[in-house]
């Protein structure tokens, strides 16, 4: 058995490609997998640690302004790609491609649909972006995060609501473990800051302005993104008596042992609205309070949000309502109200689906034995 996996290349596509050949390898320990993107060094480090094996095309980008890098793309990069993608599909001639959507996918999922290799679909956020919109056309089954009424876009007779696929590894985090990893004190209540995998600068300057206030009462595990995590150490220190620096954890990037036992500790998450985290905090039942970026292809992190307030399931603070003083306000009446952040946990249950993975995982395997 060999599959194919396509995405764009950021955390969003790569890691819930990982949780369904988690699974399939599962049922099907001899199967091959291979990916088919862009080149991205954080893709490359994350694949091939799942032992998949890789192949690097030329990918363009659609920009929704004026730009003369459409026009290359459009001109040289996207047909590079093409051929680039017929080689690999002909040439490793697998017997499903499995698409997550995102400008990369676009030519390796139009090719497999070209040489009639069956093509699957997953769409993550509750309005597809342009890419899968494109690659839906040729998708034989399109699974999807949110119901089939609220991805409306693509022909309902394709489509299979299954949730959006987390690794389910993060559902086994441990208290005990968080309190070793980041040195916690267990003294105060333990706020899990994320902005996605490469940060979020916004969030970092907010957290940063009321740091001395915000650890009065809490404590903090902040994913500041690689790139921030110095720069926010070196702000943080400046501004933090030695009393309050033990109870502030900043940390470039979690990886998978370290990020579900900092969700296992967390009594709050702040988050962007990126459809892999949320559905993961949903899964772990956990209270939050969405940021959505701003900008997002489509707004789609703001409708991610916002479908999950329209259940009672998060708490959404749009990016221009996001001042510090309000945000540390919001968060001690969050904790002065138990029973708010108990019935936000339990909305959760409505988008908790743990076995997304799997699901795909059953119908791929199912699928190919036919």
């Amino acid at each position: 058995m060999k599959i194919v996996f396509t995405g764009g290349g950021t955390a969003g596509h790569l890691y819930p490609i990982i949780a369904v050949i988690r699974e399939i390898r599962k049922l099907k320990p001899e199967a091959s997998f291979y990916y088919i993107g862009p080149k991205d060094t954080f893709a490359l480090k994350v694949l091939k640690d799942e032992k998949v094996k890789i192949r690097i095309i030329s990918a363009g980008k659609f920009r929704r302004y004026l730009s003369f890098q459409n026009i290359i793309d459009i001109l040289f990069r996207l047909p590079k790609g093409f051929f680039q993608s017929f080689y690999y599909i002909y040439t490793i001639n697998p017997d499903l491609v499995f698409s997550k959507g995102g400008y990369g996918s676009l030519t390796t999922t139009f090719v497999s649909w070209l040489l009639q290799t069956p093509v699957f679909l997953h769409e993550s956020d509750v309005t597809p972006g342009l890419a899968n919109r494109f690659n839906g056309k040729f998708a034989l089954t399109i699974f999807t995060a949110f119901g089939v009424e609220q991805t409306a876009t693509f022909p309902s007779n394709k489509l299979m609501a299954v949730g959006n696929p987390i690794r389910t590894n993060l559902l086994e985090g441990s208290l005990k473990e968080a309190k070793e990893i980041f040195s916690l004190s267990g003294e105060k209540p333990v706020i899990l800051i994320l902005g996605g995998s490469q940060g979020a600068q916004i969030i970092n300057e907010t957290v940063l302005l009321m740091m001395p206030e915000f650890l009065e009462d809490f404590e903090i595990i902040h994913q500041t993104g690689e790139k921030n995590v110095q720069q926010v150490s070196a702000e943080s220190k400046a501004v933090l008596s030695k009393e309050l620096q033990r109870y502030y954890h900043p940390i470039g990037f979690l990886n998978d042992q370290e990020l579900k036992h900092a969700y296992a500790a967390a009594g709050l998450i702040l988050s962007r609205a990126g459809a892999g985290s949320i559905f993961e905090i949903a899964a772990l039942k956990k209270p939050s309070i969405l940021i959505p970026l701003e900008g997002a292809a489509q707004d789609h992190q703001t409708k991610n949000a916002y479908a999950f307030f329209q259940k009672e399931a998060t708490i959404v603070l749009e990016q221009e309502n996001l001042k510090a003083h309000f945000l540390l306000e919001k968060i001690r009446h969050l904790f002065s109200r138990k029973e708010k952040l108990e019935k936000i946990s339990e909305a959760c249950q409505f988008f908790a689906k743990p076995n997304a993975a799997n699901i795909i995982a059953e119908y791929i395997v199912a699928y190919l034995k036919q």
